[in-house]
């Protein structure tokens, strides 16, 4: 059986495989092997090449339908019609989009969207390039939210025109931005090892004895947020779209449609729309550069949390004595834990953000069994819950820890009171649940960190942090600066955002008890032993 030891090494050694085996992944996703033969000898060689080479004068046009497939230009609408398009000049234009009877009764409205030759027809074009995308997508609208007290909408006004849609029903939403891309790069594809991701978009065409490829033209789905989607409402008759282009490179095109095809994966597997979309901003919102230092800094943020999971589990699992350690707090946490996760769940929060603060809140849970020395024996079907008996120490430091609470009580009880009535008489909110989920973890986050206090107190009462579990610490510390990164890149609650940076200032405080307090090997350690009860031990088996 492997020891805790060589099972971190082999987790550390399972993750440093991990993190390379990804690094060589990405290269082969940005670098493409280019075709070396010559244009003469292009043929024979079976290179593949660029017909924007030629340089041809061409046009770009938008139209809508509700149709996923057309043959001609009947029952389409011209949108956007951009002549002598040019390939390398960003642009940005908003046009108005009628939306038929269909669409506004929850149908689709799609987007055909042709790259072509200047002053002709799309389909009378043989070297026209063209991609379809849908302008709607289907989502449960977010909630009314209501002053609790007075019942006063947050519009101040009840609209007049509802959907007969029950609340959690998906209803028809407008994507009000199309963002473009051409790749411009003149490279010359070898046509024996053709990229999978990018020949899905490729169109050839023979010219004379040499294969070309037609414009690539793509687009960028990951701009699609749900921040920009407006519900469609059966008397709307216009709607805004943002048409934007701007040229990409080569290799950050085979990085887009990989993380594209990513965040589709994610939905197939019952991620939600929001969901999709905290994924979305941090791919959209951040630095390419920025984005790569994120992928490392998550998989870190991953080992250290199972490292944390495993080192706690393994401290409350071998306690056997609560000296020195501060029930209060651990009966806090606990219900912060939960709370908090409570809150997330109520605001919809990004699963990357849920499932952590869900494991954490049964961690928890089961420590407060710990600490309160709980046994749970059933009596048929009803649960007999008995608790275990402290002895001098361990009274001791519950003496520490109630006189730490009653002066924590005197400030603390007022403030959570009157920010819940604040928040009760100015803030709207969905349901009296929601109100008191938020008054809880506003507490929770705002004054959270003085019950971290009592803990404190005792270290400092008893001179001594040894009984605390250091491991753990240390790995939930490389985690809380690891948080401050996310705090600015994964969509959160302000609240919780600021959260993380509280969590610093606390632990260089028990950063600082430890220096302060010298390690005394007289003293019990986090497992109930004292270092010379140990080496009694062994001289007495020898």
């Amino acid at each position: 059986m492997l020891s805790r030891s060589s099972f971190t090494s082999l987790v550390v050694g399972v993750f440093a495989v991990y993190v390379a085996h990804t690094c060589w992944v990405m290269y082969g996703i940005v670098y493409t092997r280019p075709c070396l033969a010559t244009a003469a000898a292009g043929a024979a060689g079976g290179c593949v090449w660029p017909y924007l080479a030629r340089r041809p004068k061409l046009q770009l046009s938008v139209y809508t339908t509700t149709r996923s497939s057309i043959g001609a230009e009947n029952n389409i609408d011209l949108v956007l019609n951009v002549e002598d398009f040019d390939i390398e000049s960003k642009f940005e234009r908003t046009v108005n989009v009628s939306v038929p009877k269909k669409t506004r009764n929850n149908g689709t409205l799609y987007a055909y969207i042709f790259l072509h030759h200047a002053g002709i027809l799309p389909w009378h074009d043989g070297k026209q390039v063209h991609i379809v995308s849908p302008l709607t997508t289907y989502m449960v609208p977010k909630p009314e939210e209501i002053n609790l007290l007075t019942g006063e909408s947050a519009t101040q006004q009840i609209e007049a025109e509802k959907h007969t849609n029950a609340l959690d029903e998906p209803i028809s939403h407008w994507r009000s931005r199309l963002t473009l891309n051409v790749m411009v790069e003149d490279f010359v594809f070898d046509g024996s090892s053709l990229p999978a991701d990018v020949h899905r978009y490729m169109k050839m065409v023979q010219l004379g004895k040499t294969v070309h490829y037609l414009p690539i033209l793509f687009i960028d789905q990951l701009s699609n947020r749900v921040k920009d989607l407006m519900v469609i409402n059966r008397s709307t008759t216009e709607l805004p779209l943002t048409v934007s282009y701007d040229k990409i490179s080569l290799g950050k095109l085979r990085f887009w449609i990989h993380m594209q095809d990513a965040v589709y994966s994610l939905q197939q597997f019952g991620f939600s729309e929001k969901d999709a979309d905290e994924v979305k901003g941090i791919f959209v919102d951040t630095n390419l550069y920025f984005l790569a230092l994120t992928f490392f800094v998550a998989a870190f943020h991953l080992l250290f949390d199972f490292l944390a999971f495993k080192n706690d589990i393994s401290f409350w699992k071998k306690k056997r004595s609560m000296i020195g350690m501060s029930t209060k707090a651990v009966l806090w946490r606990c219900f912060s834990t939960v709370v908090i996760f409570l809150f997330l769940l109520d605001e919809q929060t990004s699963l990357l953000v849920l499932i952590p603060a869900g494991i954490g809140a049964l961690i928890e849970v089961w420590k407060v069994k710990k600490a309160l020395k709980m046994t749970i024996k059933w009596q048929g079907l009803r649960p007999k819950f008995q608790f275990g008996t402290y002895n001098d120490s361990e009274k001791k430091t519950e003496e520490y820890d109630a006189q730490a609470m009653k002066y924590l009580s005197y400030l603390l009880y007022p403030l959570c009171i009157g920010g819940a009535g604040y928040s009760l008489l100015n803030v709207k909110y969905k349901s009296w649940y929601s109100w008191l989920i938020n008054s809880f973890v506003n507490g929770v986050y705002a004054f959270g960190f003085l019950f971290m206090l009592p803990q404190l107190f005792v270290n400092y009462k008893m001179k001594s942090v040894a009984h605390l579990p250091w491991k753990a610490f240390t790995y939930k510390a490389f985690n809380t600066f690891i948080d401050d990164i996310f705090a600015f890149i994964i969509t959160m609650p302000t609240s919780h955002r600021l959260a993380c940076f509280r969590d610093d200032v606390v632990f260089l405080v028990y950063l600082y008890q430890r220096w302060l307090y010298p390690v005394d090997k007289s003293r019990v350690n986090e497992y109930g032993e004292s270092y010379e009860e140990k080496t009694k031990k062994k001289a007495h088996r020898e």
